[in-house]
């Protein structure tokens, strides 16, 4: 059974950082493109970040670059998202995702998901 368990949220100030961590079992992790998604009250899922299988590219919403990086451990089977510059509007749960077609993450899919890590940032 495929499982990412998502971690590392949590409530910061204005300006702070925080670092999401995404541990992947029961399947290869090597072989899967890994991305986050969020998501606010009353809105729909959004795409984030997205890293490739390769390690080679990483794809980023506008809202985002240059103060996010997304990353990838393979030997630990575990991606992370670090989170800088924090704003309010950042406020959302931040699922992680695993997919084997990067262009599909970015559309919305994913063939798996994580629970969710809530983050919040007060201003």
């Amino acid at each position: 059974q495929v499982q990412l368990r998502d971690s590392g949220g949590g409530l910061v100030q204005t300006g702070d950082s925080l670092r999401l961590s995404c541990v992947v079992s029961g399947t290869s992790f090597r072989g899967l493109g890994m991305g986050w998604f969020r998501q606010r009250p009353r809105e729909d899922r959004e795409f984030v970040a997205a890293i490739n299988w390769l390690n080679e590219h990483t794809y980023y919403t506008d809202d985002v670059k240059g103060r996010f990086t997304i990353s990838r451990d393979d030997a630990k089977s575990t991606m992370y998202l670090q989170m800088n510059s924090l704003k309010p509007e950042d406020t959302a749960r931040y699922f992680c995702a695993a997919a084997i077609n990067i262009p599909d993450m970015m559309s919305g899919r994913a063939d798996y998901r994580g629970q969710g890590t809530q983050v919040t940032v007060r201003g």
